[in-house]
């Protein structure tokens, strides 16, 4: 059976934050299971793995080159991709594709030293790839980097797979607003903010200083795509420290993602 395991949910410091001693770090010191490392997601089928983003430097400790099958990244900040500096040394002849957004400069040498990594032309905006055992549509992000969320079409089951994002362009949400969705992980880095609001035309280069959703903004997305069930990541340590005193606050069929959760399909 198909599966889908958060391989990390927290944001580019993570949580515990390196320095600090608010109480959800405190926590997260004390009990792993509150620990938040580079938002990501896995999806497994019988060819094999997903990588949506390869933020972890230990996933070599966690999979055998024979069993990854593709990477598919969000976008090109370094919490994102700086897992892949460590797996493009893979002495094999068979390369991994790795599909992208159109961003011509990537992170670091990447591109030019690329190893066992196939980076793959740039997807297009909205539209279907088939990949065999998945299908996923490319959407656009609203991020100071080139920035995709996914619709992932798997067995029966409907992803919209929306991170690092702030606020979605009316596109986006109008297209997410045509289909059924089973499953929809969220940007929600930070607790609710004193102002929300956003014109959901924005492009990337005009974005407010923050590039993530707030708890406020997170509901708003909701309420316009309405998928059956929500699960809010890229969690930052200020959310968790109002989670921990709010979490009455979350509506129902909202969860928060946690590290190594799975889900099968």
């Amino acid at each position: 059976m198909p599966s889908i395991e958060i391989l990390g949910s927290g944001n580019a410091s993570q949580v515990p934050q390196w320095g600090c001693d608010c109480a959800a770090c405190c926590r997260a010191k004390l009990n792993s299971y509150y620990k938040r490392r580079p938002c990501s997601l896995c999806i497994t089928t019988d060819l094999g793995v997903t990588m949506i983003d390869a933020g972890r430097t230990d996933l070599a400790e966690h999979y055998d080159f024979a069993d990854v099958k593709r990477f598919v990244l969000t976008h090109f900040h370094m919490d994102h991709v700086q897992g892949l500096f460590h797996l493009r040394w893979a002495n094999s002849a068979q390369k991994i594709p790795v599909y992208r957004p159109n961003d011509v400069t990537g992170t670091d040498d990447l591109y030019k030293h690329s190893g066992c990594l196939d980076f793959q032309s740039p997807w297009q905006a909205f539209k279907k790839y088939n990949l065999g055992d998945m299908q996923i549509t490319a959407l656009p992000l609203i991020h100071s980097k080139p920035t995709f969320g996914y619709f992932i079409e798997l067995a029966n089951t409907r992803i919209a797979y929306l991170t690092d994002t702030v606020g979605l362009p009316a596109a986006t949400e109008f297209f997410l607003q045509q289909q059924s969705i089973d499953y929809c992980f969220l940007d929600c880095s930070d607790p609710p903010r004193e102002s929300s609001r956003l014109k959901p035309e924005l492009a990337p280069s005009k974005t407010p200083k923050r590039n993530h959703n707030d708890f406020t903004l997170a509901l708003t997305i909701i309420a316009a795509i309405k998928p059956k069930q929500t699960i809010l990541t890229h969690i930052s340590h200020q959310f968790d420290c109002w989670l921990m005193q709010h979490s009455d606050k979350l509506p129902k069929n909202f969860s928060v993602a946690v590290d190594h959760q799975k889900i099968t399909i």
